[in-house]
């Protein structure tokens, strides 16, 4: 018995791009759950929990189908950055990673209701901003729209304009490692290849 289909419990633009990248046949169902964004809370156990989350939710609706909820943090300086409220917190939160190394947290969890089967992982990369000002955020925030991404930036955008260095795997700072992704499904010899 195999799961029915594979669902990706996410409005986000840049995990269906990675999944189609990885030859993927999937639909979206968008969860509709308030994630916890508790800026004090350990950023692998929230990246954890609002995968869960969203995974559950879903799976709840599609029980035969293997559902993938991900979720996507910054931690710096011990904070936890989400997604910004506004422009004028996302040019904040951008300034303050000025000249300075971040980390990335993303957990993506694979629920498959009636086969009893779940699983997650946590993949961390480091992102190092170069010198900015507010000149050059708000030019970032004119090509980019900051607000439905962590940390107010989006790494497959116009990165040479703010990021020096990158240490990790871009996919996992874009919100979805695809390499732990496809060892979880051929481990499991889930096959959803279009």
């Amino acid at each position: 018995m195999k799961p029915s289909e594979f669902i990706l419990a996410s409005s986000s633009p840049r995990r269906k791009f990675l999944l189609s990248e990885m030859g993927i046949n999937f639909n979206i169902v968008v969860s509709d759950v308030i994630e916890n964004d508790n800026p004090r809370l350990n950023p692998e156990k929230l990246v954890l929990d609002n995968a869960l989350l969203k995974a559950k939710t879903v799976s709840k609706k599609f029980k035969e189908a293997l559902v993938l909820g991900s979720d996507t943090t910054i931690l710096f300086k011990g904070k936890i950055y989400s997604k910004p409220k506004d422009f004028n917190e996302a040019s904040n939160m951008l300034m303050e990673f000025s000249s300075n190394w971040h980390e990335v947290y993303t957990c993506i969890a694979l629920i498959w209701h009636n086969g009893c089967f779940q699983e997650h992982a946590i993949d961390k990369a480091r992102v190092k901003f170069k010198e900015l000002d507010f000149d050059t955020i708000k030019r970032y925030h004119k090509i980019v729209y900051p607000l439905d991404k962590s940390g107010g930036y989006g790494i497959q955008e116009e990165k040479d304009m703010i990021v020096e260095k990158i240490e990790g795997s871009i996919d996992t700072i874009m919100g979805l490692p695809k390499n732990i992704l496809s060892s979880i499904l051929n481990k499991n010899k889930y096959n959803f290849s279009i």
